[in-house]
């Protein structure tokens, strides 16, 4: 009936992340604080009802068991973590979150929750994300999957993942956006010190922050020079050339190493460093280009909407937004 509360059902298990859950549940009680109308009725539920051992060692006490969320749900939930693997195993959670998905307006994972969702056979000949140390894994284990690793979270249908962490801060501040309004969810945001919201397109994480230099010597020095010399000729057989080998070599260190081409190393390398030029600088189209080695703002562009599935304008204009808005 009109009034009635959303009730959000979230799924844990033992060695769930206790930001997969807290981060969801902490939003929409945020939007709940700030006059949510109808606000939302949150349940934390487990297969049996015991206290829940996350990854971090803390423990979550469920209101309820997984057979006791019964009726229409708003949103059902399922956290991610260390434990789903197991939970992608346990016939008695896939039952359940296959029954309440049938009833729920909406279904969301956060994190490796997909891989629950995957097993329950939900995300059959849809489009996710996961975190993305286990996208590879997630696609390997569930073909039928079409997993994107690069966005922080994705919507298909009626079924929502999200990359996992604080990723799923991002996730619930649109669903509340989408059900209360933008103002309410910027209030949200703002109450929590976070974002309203990064876009889900955004990529999860930038290849200048994964991790330390590749151990070998010759993929380090040239990713070191990709990065210094965005404008320069950096084709395949020019950074064979500077590192005194084949181009058959090349390919062959990069993907070792990096998991990827140069070719398309080179070009996320430049698509990640205009998209700090254009949230950090007010500098044109063509200069950001020209200073990333794109040949042309129409490269530029295209290159944008390979990577973050927006232009470079829409996407500066979320970010100069975000910072400042």
């Amino acid at each position: 009936m009109p009034g009635s509360p959303r009730r959000v059902a979230i799924v844990g298990y033992a060695d769930a992340e206790l930001l997969d859950i807290a981060c969801p549940a902490d939003v929409f009680d945020a939007a709940n604080r700030l006059g949510a109308r109808p606000p939302y009725e949150l349940q934390l539920a487990s297969v049996d009802g015991h206290g829940i051992r996350t990854g971090s060692g803390l423990t979550l006490q469920p209101h309820l068991r997984l057979d006791q969320v019964a009726g229409d749900l708003d949103t059902l939930v399922v956290a991610g973590g260390w434990g789903s693997t197991a939970a992608a195993a346990d016939e008695r959670v896939l039952a359940h979150v296959r029954r309440l998905a049938r009833t729920s307006r909406r279904v969301a994972s956060v994190c490796t929750g997909a891989e629950v969702l995957a097993a329950a056979g939900l995300l059959n000949g849809r489009r996710a994300t996961t975190h993305w140390r286990y996208a590879a894994r997630l696609a390997r284990d569930y073909p039928s999957v079409t997993v994107d690793p690069v966005p922080l979270y994705v919507r298909h249908g009626n079924v929502y993942t999200a990359a996992g962490v604080t990723s799923g801060l991002d996730l619930t501040l649109s669903l509340v956006e989408a059900d209360h309004g933008p103002s309410l969810a910027r209030e949200a945001a703002r109450a929590l010190v976070t974002y309203l919201q990064r876009p889900g397109n955004q990529a999860q994480v930038s290849l200048f922050l994964t991790g330390p230099p590749p151990e070998h010597r010759e993929v380090r020095d040239l990713t070191a020079y990709i990065a210094e010399h965005l404008d320069a000729d950096l084709g395949t057989p020019a950074l064979a050339a500077r590192a005194g080998i084949s181009t058959r070599q090349l390919t062959r260190l990069f993907d070792a190493h990096l998991g990827t081409t140069p070719g398309r190393y080179v070009r996320t390398i430049r698509t990640e460093h205009a998209a700090r030029l254009l949230s950090g600088t007010d500098l044109p189209l063509a200069t950001i280009a020209r200073r990333c080695g794109f040949g042309s703002t129409e490269t530029l562009r295209q290159a944008f909407l390979d990577h973050f599935d927006t232009p470079p304008s829409a996407y500066r204009r979320v970010h100069v937004r975000q910072a400042y808005g």
